[in-house]
């Protein structure tokens, strides 16, 4: 099981405060990131919370290595409080309606002006400013606003959202990048600055050649199924037992597919000599292909075609991805003991950086849990704690036996 680390300081960040204002999955993911690599992920939750959110496989996977802290914004001294902590902190990340952060006191004018070191990061639905600014947004309204529904799918199906929460995680990506991008620079300047994205920003970001085809060349890119919307063959056929998954679009590896499935003509057939060829006779190059790979099972394929040094691979669920000898060997899934949902794994980071401790330290903290210890590291002594306890301000969360 995955423990606290005895040794931090050895861990990258292990030198930031990072005060997590975030909800709902973008903010948290960028403040994961940092937490990952070591930063003092302090995140900030309102007193008494449910039990029951804080142990879904969602909230135990985004808010690992962090600790937490009860504390009531919406009260003058919890903003005070939270005012001390930024006064110390190096990093404050955020994602709420831009109107909010006056509300509740930590806009980027109130924040740089109690500590101008900060480097502040936020996240909203569509930006900063503009007409859509104080709009709510969430991952299936930027999945459409930006074009991301309309290229996936298969052809005529229409809109069909991604199956995961793109523009969330790349907004959370992206943000940790520009927070890590604006820390170098206080190393030269001794200012902080504040970082920002939306998931809008993210998605249009996320969509790269296929929007890049809009604005190079005004077309606008249809669904293309699983096949790539540009090269061919790439793509998804079907199989003796499932389907295959195939990249062979160029080169020497079209030839080299079109020899392995036992179809050498296919490399000299006028149809398909050039990349520009198999994407105009792609339906008949769909059929040669669909009958050749029906001849032997998916597994078959994969091995024949990836001894041969073609991209090939199965389409896997869940169950079967994490159970498959690359994936066990990278070890993406990591065991830890949380004090209510007991033994679980959850997923650590993509990235490696040798020689830096495993990603995953601890489980997500329960609401509160850290209150009293974060409280006394900023300055606040037990009579002050006492009375932020009293008056509902903070709460100790007590742990389970």
């Amino acid at each position: 099981m995955a423990e606290a680390s005895d040794d931090p300081i050895t861990l990258p960040l292990a030198d930031l405060v990072v005060i997590d204002l975030t909800v709902a999955r973008a903010g948290p993911t960028a403040v994961r990131q940092l937490a990952d690599w070591g930063a003092d992920a302090i995140r900030i939750e309102l007193p008494n919370v449910s039990v029951r959110g804080q142990t879904t496989p969602d909230y135990l996977n985004i808010h690992r290595n962090k600790r937490s802290l009860s504390l009531d914004l919406k009260s003058k001294a919890g903003r005070e409080v939270l005012h001390r902590l930024v006064a110390q902190a190096d990093i404050l990340v955020e994602n709420m309606r831009p109107r909010v952060k006056f509300s509740l006191g930590f806009d980027w004018e109130t924040v740089s002006a109690i500590n101008p070191r900060l480097v502040m990061g936020s996240i909203s639905g569509f930006g900063q400013s503009g007409p859509y600014a104080q709009r709510g947004g969430v991952d299936q309204i930027a999945q459409g606003l930006a074009g991301m529904m309309s290229v996936t799918g298969l052809p005529g199906q229409g809109p069909v959202r991604a199956g995961a929460a793109v523009s969330d995680i790349a907004a959370g990506l992206q943000l940790a990048v520009g927070i890590l991008v604006a820390i170098h620079e206080r190393h030269r300047t001794g200012r902080g600055r504040w970082v920002h994205t939306s998931l809008l920003e993210s998605m249009i970001g996320t969509l790269d050649f296929q929007a890049a085809r809009w604005t190079v060349d005004h077309e606008i890119p249809p669904q293309a199924g699983n096949d790539h919307p540009t090269m061919r063959p790439m793509g998804l056929y079907p199989t003796a037992d499932g389907h295959l998954n195939v990249a062979a679009a160029w080169g020497e590896l079209w030839t080299t597919l079109c020899d392995v499935i036992g179809r050498p003509d296919l490399a000299t057939d006028e149809r398909f000599m050039s990349p520009a060829d198999r994407v105009t006779n792609h339906d008949e190059l769909t059929e040669i292909i669909t009958h050749a790979l029906g001849t032997h099972t998916t597994i078959e394929w994969v091995e024949l075609l990836s001894d041969a040094g073609v991209p090939a691979g199965p389409v896997n669920d869940l169950e079967q991805a994490f159970a498959d000898e690359q994936v066990v060997h990278l070890g993406v899934a990591s065991a830890v003991h949380h004090p209510i949902a007991g033994d679980i794994e959850i997923i650590r980071n993509a990235t490696t950086v040798e020689g830096v401790p495993d990603s995953i330290r601890c489980a997500s903290p329960i609401a509160g849990q850290h209150s009293q210890e974060i409280l006394l590291q900023f300055g606040f002594d037990t009579d002050q704690i006492d009375e932020l306890i009293n008056t509902g301000v903070t709460t100790q969360a007590e742990q389970p036996d």
